[in-house]
């Protein structure tokens, strides 16, 4: 109950509420647990004694052993790399490509298609090296450039090192799909492609080193399971200064952009949904009580934020819409993304409850403040429920899931989780604000207004649905 009172608090301050309440919520909840020791019995049953060997000669204790393939484990990752690009083709291609129109549809989902397919190439000619080299605090050597050096006996924990690279691609992948969100219905197809080359290169690489690549923030502590600094506020970040510097598309507030066909939407939630459980489980690296409990936390999440999300939007528009559901699904599984490998099942609740709200506030209240045409809400929901998400994570991490690897002082994490938010939104919006100026400068970045009457489908593709 006091976590639950310190994150409403938080997320009060979020939506406009006193910060030096939250604040002396969180002091007042900030003094360590006593520790409890617990002592073994040395009884015995007699079934055990009979069983039990006879003393053997003291020896020393035998050296480390190295890592060894763990069968079951790679299996795991297998399926996982496979649910998690399944998020993207056909998943969130599916979810954007519904709620454009008609004329839009083939242009935005081909964003995410070919998302993938770049993606792929820059990981692994430079991209896997730059994020998981050694190198330094910020940045990835050059030692695993086309993946030099990885044969099939090489590790990552108990999985093989070659499969650790092709989940980890199906992560940059889908951040870049995730921009395209910001993105539809007006930028070039020739400027979207030579902006997600760079893009997942400059940006994605370097922030996925400093968190899971032996970087500054992973060694202050940060605290990012599955990716919300890393997926979510990088790329809700770059969807939102991608926006602004596009415009707004033609005809907004004046003429009808309702989404031509719902029913993609719901169903490319629904393939979301079931490949994040790739994505969090997957992300325990193992089959293992982590992995299962990090999907039970990611059913929990996605559920109680598309109830509060739909609650919400009843009282405050009068009806509860389907495509609100499906985006409230969505926001839960963003907002516990970070958390999931660190919380309860009371933690992940508390979440998802908090995170359909905020998230609902992000894609009404918010958007409005900021005035940007984020086209599909891509920073409404993963920008603004990846900051919910890591900062909560920081009141809800649990000692009955991380043991002795709990934090200890919450106020020092909540700095650490912070900090962690504003480096990546500096750094994301930035870089891509560069990126897009230059390729501005070089190609142009919008389609003709002509284009954009006729529809990026003819424009950009030659081809429309009939």
């Amino acid at each position: 109950m006091k976590k639950m009172l310190i994150a409403l608090s938080l997320s009060g301050a979020l939506l406009g509420g006193s910060v030096a309440w939250a604040e002396e919520a969180l002091t007042a909840a900030s003094t360590p647990s006593e520790n409890v020791v617990v002592t073994e019995t040395t009884e015995t049953t007699n079934s055990e004694l009979a069983a039990a060997p006879a003393p053997a000669e003291q020896t020393p204790a035998p050296a480390e052993e190295e890592p060894k393939l763990d069968t079951g484990d790679t299996s795991w990752i297998l399926v996982s790399t496979a649910l998690v690009l399944l998020m993207t083709i056909p998943g969130l291609a599916l979810f954007y490509g519904g709620m454009v129109r008609k004329k839009n549809v083939l242009g935005t989902m081909a964003h995410s298609f070919v998302a993938a397919a770049i993606v792929s190439i820059t990981w692994v000619v430079i991209g896997y090296t730059l994020a998981f080299g050694s190198g330094n605090a910020f940045i990835g050597n050059l030692d695993k450039v086309m993946l030099s050096g990885i044969t099939t006996d090489a590790l990552t924990g108990t999985i093989p090192e070659i499969l650790f690279v092709i989940f980890q691609m199906t992560f940059a992948i889908i951040t870049v799909a995730i921009i395209t969100g910001s993105i539809a219905e007006r930028m070039k197809f020739g400027a979207f492609v030579a902006f997600i080359t760079l893009w997942s290169v400059i940006v994605y690489a370097p922030i996925t080193h400093w968190v899971w690549g032996g970087g500054w923030l992973g060694n202050d502590g940060a605290l990012d399971f599955a990716g919300g600094t890393v997926v979510h506020i990088n790329s809700g970040v770059a969807g939102l200064v991608a926006a602004y510097m596009l415009g707004k598309r033609m005809g907004l507030g004046r003429e009808s952009m309702a989404p031509h066909n719902l029913a993609l939407t719901v169903v490319g939630a629904s393939l979301i949904w079931v490949g994040w459980f790739g994505f969090n489980g997957g992300s325990a690296l193992g089959a293992n009580g982590s992995a299962g409990y990090a999907l039970m936390v990611t059913q929990v999440a996605a559920a109680a934020a598309a109830i509060s999300w739909l609650i919400t939007e009843k009282v405050i528009r009068g009806k509860a819409s389907v495509l609100g559901g499906a985006s409230g699904a969505v926001a839960g599984l963003v907002v516990i993304t970070p958390a999931a490998g660190f919380v309860t099942v009371g933690g992940a609740l508390a979440m998802g409850l908090i995170g359909g709200v905020v998230c609902f506030w992000g894609i009404t209240a918010l958007k409005r403040a900021l005035k940007a045409d984020d086209s599909l809400d891509a920073f409404g929901l993963h920008g603004v429920g990846g900051i919910v998400g890591a900062i909560l994570t920081a009141v809800f991490a649990s000692e009955f899931i991380m043991g002795d690897k709990v934090p200890t002082d919450m106020m020092h994490q909540l700095w650490v989780q912070l900090e962690g938010v504003l480096a990546t939104i500096a750094y994301s919006a930035v870089l891509t604000f560069i990126i897009l100026k230059v390729i501005d400068l070089v190609i142009g970045i919008r389609v003709a207004n002509d284009d954009e009457r006729m529809g990026l489908d003819l424009s950009q593709h030659g081809e429309r649905v009939e």
